[in-house]
Formats: structure tokens, C-alpha cells, sequence
């Protein structure tokens, strides 16, 4: 895998791709999380930075500016190779990386089971976090409806995220030197 320029990180929320992250900022890569980017647009406009809200603004500039749009103003950020891309929702979201950086493109799903999952999200208290097994299905659905479930289908790589820190680590140091020699 000697070619490959950027590794983009997808999972569900809580499966733990912010370990997988920290992970590759201890190794010295750069990582872009598509999530900040967001994050960063709702905070512009004066959003309150809650799951729905940012949830519901994201929604409307994927129907306004295409599915790809949040896919398209984190590459704009992107100012080097061999860097980490965290959050893609859909598939034409993979197929503008993959347009950008072609062949030298791997994608890693991680991956964990929905009680793990919402044990995590409740235990995190992010700003825009759910704080509700109705909202954590809401959530889930809302990224489902994006194609996420697509996406981590097409996964080169699978990080399966049920144990403790050092199986993940285990796992995604693994990965990392394979990819990024």
C-alpha cells in the first residue's frame, strides 16, 4: 500500500473512530475530521452546536449543495498526502476522495455494537451529543438515510471496537503501518 495518500476513517457514532484518530495523531499523521468542518459552519451561522441542530443544517446543505458537499469543503482544507480523514456519511462523499486522491485512497470502517455504542455517546457528553435512546436511534437513522451504512459496507479495513484500548490500539497500529509505511 505503498501509494496511498489518504486513509479515511467512517463508523457509526460512538464505534470509536476518535481513538482511531488520536492513534494516528500520536504517529505524527494530520487528521481532518469532517465533523469539525461542520461544526465550524453551524458555529458561523449562529447554530447552537446540538446534535439536532447540526444535524438539520448539515441535512440542508446536502440537499441544497449536493451530497457531497461537506466531502467538498474538507478537501478544500486538505494541504498534503498521507493524512486521515474522519466522517464520511455517503457514498458520493467516498467518491469525491476517491476522485481526489484515485487509487492512493483506503477506507477503514470501525465498528461496534449499538449498546456499546450509546453506552459510549452517553458516557462522552460532547455539546452535540444525544442524551436519549430515542435520540441516539434518531441519530442513527439520520446517518443511515446519508448512506453511512453504504459506505462502511465498501470498508478495505475493518476495526471491530468491543474491547479495551489496547485491542483497538492493536488493531489500528496495525493498520496504520500497513498503509503508511
Amino acid at each position: 500500500m505503498g501509494g496511498v495518500r489518504a486513509l479515511c476513517v467512517t463508523g457509526m457514532p460512538g464505534s470509536g473512530k476518535e481513538v482511531f484518530l488520536e492513534i494516528a495523531r500520536k504517529r505524527g499523521l494530520p487528521v481532518i475530521r469532517m465533523g469539525d468542518v461542520v461544526r465550524e459552519e453551524a458555529a458561523s451561522q449562529g447554530i447552537d452546536l446540538t446534535d439536532a441542530e447540526v444535524g438539520g443544517m448539515a441535512d440542508r446543505d446536502r440537499e441544497r449543495h449536493g451530497t457531497d458537499i461537506w466531502a467538498r469543503r474538507t478537501l478544500d482544507r486538505i494541504e498534503t498526502d498521507h493524512v486521515v480523514i474522519d466522517g464520511l456519511r455517503g457514498l458520493e462523499e467516498l467518491d469525491a476522495f476517491a476522485e481526489r486522491f484515485a487509487d492512493g485512497l483506503v477506507l477503514v470502517a470501525v465498528h461496534a455494537s449499538q449498546s456499546t455504542r450509546y453506552r459510549r455517546i452517553t458516557r462522552r457528553a460532547r455539546p452535540d451529543d444525544i442524551n436519549s435512546e430515542d435520540a441516539f436511534r434518531t441519530r442513527d437513522r439520520r446517518e443511515l438515510r446519508w448512506g453511512l451504512g453504504g459506505v462502511i459496507a465498501l470498508a478495505d479495513e475493518v476495526v471491530v471496537n468491543e474491547g479495551d484500548l489496547g485491542e483497538i490500539e492493536t488493531q489500528v497500529v496495525a493498520i496504520l503501518e500497513r498503509v503508511f509505511p
